[in-house]
């Protein structure tokens, strides 16, 4: 027979052990209730509605192309990274607008809007607007990527400061561009992405003749050609040279038949007038018509 004290001892312990259960019951039942309230919070897609015009279409899907359509997305991501997300570039952008006003790449996303997106304007001036560029993108000196060696040659034939090098590394050009304010000219778009890029483009052409035409038009450059005053190996500024220093380094037939020669200052390369330079006067007259 259980004693009476016996009894409550017994009795405390399974009132206590009860009582445990009952609290670990709760517990796991709010963590459930958090951790789903939690993901049905974190899941909440959003939609804003998108435009892109003119030549930012070239970074998106042919169904897209110039309409407007919806993209979705979780959270309040800022406008700059939903952009990239859908793939392009913010280098490329000069002008957001939200809801018909202008807004900059800090902008958080909330769904509902309607976001209209520009590339670069060459011929307006609008001053009350958010413009996204600092500097107009038509500064003329440039830094090219490792596979437009050739435009690179036509750029400083034309007299533009173009650094090239067959070995740049993605994060030497970048700091080219920040530390000489150069246009990065790329075929690679993920050097585009990088955050600290704020003047660079594209080239959408794969033939070199194209690529420089592609170039002059999109910079509109028509007016700046200094040719023929740079040199087109090394991008070293050219210097005109007395004929009589030059007998030990040229042919005689080429002093013969020539008396205007250049000289690189850095490389010492020579350059006359010979029987490419009519042809080369016929392409720049074409570029600048073109």
């Amino acid at each position: 027979m259980v004693r009476t004290d016996e009894y409550s001892v017994i009795f405390g312990e399974n009132l206590k052990r009860e009582v445990a259960q009952e609290q670990n019951r709760s517990n796991s039942a709010n963590a459930y209730n958090y951790a789903m309230n939690t993901e049905q919070h974190a899941s909440i897609t959003q939609t804003a509605y998108f435009r892109f015009y003119e030549e930012l279409n070239d970074f998106l899907p042919e169904e897209l192309y110039k309409t407007t359509f919806p993209y979705e997305f979780i959270g309040n991501p800022s406008i700059k990274d939903t952009i990239e997300a859908i793939g392009v570039p913010h280098t490329e952008i000069d002008l957001i607008l939200v809801d018909g006003e202008s807004v900059g790449f800090a902008y958080q996303m909330h769904g509902g809007e309607h976001i209209s997106v520009y590339p670069v304007f060459e011929s307006f001036d609008i001053p009350c607007l958010v413009h996204l560029r600092t500097q107009p993108l038509r500064e003329t000196k440039f830094v090219v990527d490792v596979n437009l060696g050739k435009l690179a040659q036509k750029l400083r034939l034309l007299g533009f400061d173009t650094l090239f090098r067959n070995d740049f590394m993605d994060n030497e050009i970048v700091e080219l561009s920040l530390k000489e304010k150069r246009i990065i000219l790329t075929c690679d778009k993920g050097i585009l992405k990088y955050r600290v890029v704020t003047h660079a483009y594209w080239i959408r052409n794969n033939d070199p003749k194209k690529q420089i035409k592609e170039v002059v038009n999109r910079f509109q450059l028509e007016r700046n050609f200094r040719p023929f005053s740079r040199c087109s190996y090394c991008n070293g500024l050219l210097h005109q040279v007395e004929k009589s220093l030059l007998q030990d380094r040229l042919p005689n037939d080429t002093l013969l038949y020539f008396n205007v020669f250049t000289e690189c200052k850095d490389c010492r390369k020579l350059y006359w007038q010979g029987s490419h330079y009519d042809h080369i006067c016929e392409w720049i007259k074409d570029l600048r018509v073109n």
